[in-house]
């Protein structure tokens, strides 16, 4: 073959259709999973169609063997026989759109630059978004307008926890919607909001990372993104428990960190009561009707300064005076009538009780008054990226913050009514939040921001392990489809259904560091690889910040 780029021909062997062909691959030349050809047809008119397509299988075999022990007398050369190797190619795209097969005997290249992104559809894609790398390290590209809403929103990452590197891709996607250049000049008031839900490993983004290598940084220089940490990162975390000063409860950086909490004016004036009931045992007992009824009483609750409030002339500065005074309005005969509502029986009002009192020890210190200045103690997305620490709170206190801080955002993003500068919420272990089953008050604000955040610019970054196990309108609302490292049994559910057999059994072997990444346009999912992260992900890999000073302020000084 002249061509150097030639891998093989048609076979017609095989059936060849417009979706799938098989092309045989002679000696001296390979054809691998993932690798991007091109082929021609020619139509009796003289119109040539260009048919472009992706490997999908890879098969080698005899050619002339009848039983399996036949390969022993191969090998010796007694029996006469050739290797056939061929490679199954699923079509991705026809120019122009005549959707004939390729003819048996026509020749199949490697698709390079131009025609690689053809068949990738990347030269279609006005703000193209890296992603990472195929296997030959050249970059992948998912197109922007099915993340920022105008065509489609959202991201979905699915994966078994600590394989699949679920949190470490969503923050690589976040600095390359950040540093790449595709986001222009609203990249500047573009915001993310970072849940970190396991360890501290969030809470170092904004630090260079030690064991990063010359070779991973070329991995960026090929992606066009610069080797770096995040520039404006503000991080958030939940008081120390018993600190009376709400000093921030994590262990590994001591630094720029900023406790949060909610005064008890905010919870009771912004009705964030049914927020401590917002799992789907809450929502099938009967006592959610004591939650609203509650809640409208507290409403009216008076602001007395340093976020306390008065109730019915009663003064309330901490979460287990409020939990107490409410226990005592919903069990009062005087008082039961009106605080938990009419023809509430008592068993309801005590399961309401046991409720409320199970979660004081959890939210006391996100729910307080005896703090001055608790100003300084609300989340605010100042910086380009906010980190809300969860990793040392109970799950009850954790669906809380979530849920207030994602309703608190996506309403201020509806008044502001800015959709081209996105907020991008990124939240690990969605099944915890919108589970399939159920309802709460969470789920339905992840239902707001997955069917109207798109028109808003709020795009959610989800992460799972099992989607079968997350609400089915979450994922189907997400244009962007990703996939790390599975287990068998998940990756057999209908909801990987977009990805190909063979990718679905790839998906149970793949390494850390590399994704399936399905978009739109693209009708066969991309294998990506992406570098190791610029930024810490541990304290161990903490390295020295650039501009810094010298450990030792005397280094260098001579007597």
């Amino acid at each position: 073959m002249s061509n150097p780029d030639v891998v093989g021909r048609v076979i017609g062997t095989e059936d060849a259709t417009p979706l799938e062909f098989w092309v045989g691959v002679p000696d001296g030349c390979y054809l691998q999973l993932d690798d991007v050809v091109a082929c021609e047809r020619e139509l009796p008119g003289g119109e040539t169609v260009k048919i472009y397509g992706m490997v999908s299988q890879v098969r080698a075999r005899h050619e002339g063997a009848r039983f399996d022990s036949d390969v022993f007398l191969i090998s010796d050369g007694l029996l006469p026989a050739e290797v056939s190797e061929a490679a199954q190619v699923t079509a991705t795209r026809f120019e122009p759109e005549t959707f004939v097969p390729p003819r048996p005997g026509a020749e199949v290249r490697r698709a390079h630059g131009a025609e690689r992104d053809q068949a990738l559809f990347f030269d279609r894609m006005t703000d193209r978004l890296p992603v990472g790398l195929s296997r030959a390290g050249e970059p992948l590209y998912v197109n922007l307008e099915f993340i920022d809403g105008r065509r489609g929103a959202h991201v979905n990452i699915s994966g078994i926890s600590g394989v699949a590197t679920k949190t470490t891709y969503a923050t690589f996607l976040l600095h390359g919607l950040f540093t790449s250049g595709v986001l222009g000049a609203s990249a500047v008031n573009t915001k993310a909001l970072i849940f970190n839900v396991k360890g501290e490993d969030l809470l170092h983004l904004d630090r260079p990372n030690l064991a990063l290598d010359d070779a991973q940084r070329d991995r960026y220089r090929l992606l066009g993104l610069p080797a770096e940490p995040f520039r404006s990162v503000g991080i958030w975390a939940p008081p120390r428990l018993g600190a009376a000063s709400a000093a921030p409860d994590v262990s590994s950086r001591t630094d720029q960190v900023t406790s949060f909490f909610w005064t008890l004016e905010e919870f009771c004036r912004d009705d964030l009561l049914p927020f401590l009931f917002a799992d789907a045992e809450d929502d099938r007992a009967q006592y959610t009707m004591v939650v609203y009824n509650v809640m409208a009483r507290l409403h009216r609750a008076a602001p007395i300064g340093d976020g306390g409030v008065r109730i019915e002339d009663t003064e309330v500065r901490t979460f287990r005076e409020l939990a107490d005074l409410i226990t005592r309005k919903v069990q009062d005969d005087e008082t039961r009538y009106s605080w938990a509502g009419p023809a509430i029986g008592t068993g309801t009002i005590n399961a309401f009780v046991r409720r409320l009192q199970g979660a004081v020890r959890h939210v006391e210190r996100l729910i307080r008054a005896d703090v001055p200045h608790p100003e300084r103690h609300r989340i605010t997305l100042d910086r380009q990226v906010t980190v809300v620490d969860l990793h040392n709170l109970n799950d009850r206190a954790k669906r809380f913050v979530v849920g207030v801080t994602v309703r608190r955002a996506f309403e201020e993003k509806e008044r502001a009514g800015q959709s081209r500068e996105m907020l991008l919420l990124v939240l690990d272990e969605l099944n915890k939040y919108a589970p399939r089953e159920g309802s709460s008050p969470i789920k339905e604000i992840l239902l707001d921001v997955a069917e109207r955040g798109r028109s808003l610019g709020v795009i959610l970054i989800g992460a799972q392990q099992t989607a079968s196990e997350v609400e089915r309108r979450i994922i189907a609302n997400s244009s962007i489809r990703v996939v790390g490292r599975l287990d068998s049994a998940e990756a057999a559910r209908e909801e990987y259904g977009f990805l190909p057999t063979v990718q679905r059994q790839r998906a149970t072997i793949i390494k850390p560091g590399t994704m399936l990444v399905s978009q739109p346009e693209l009708p066969v999912p991309m294998v990506v690889e992406f570098p190791f992260p610029a930024w810490a992900t541990r304290a161990s890999e903490v390295g020295p910040t650039v501009g810094a000073g010298p450990e030792d302020p005397f280094e260098g000084l001579v007597e």
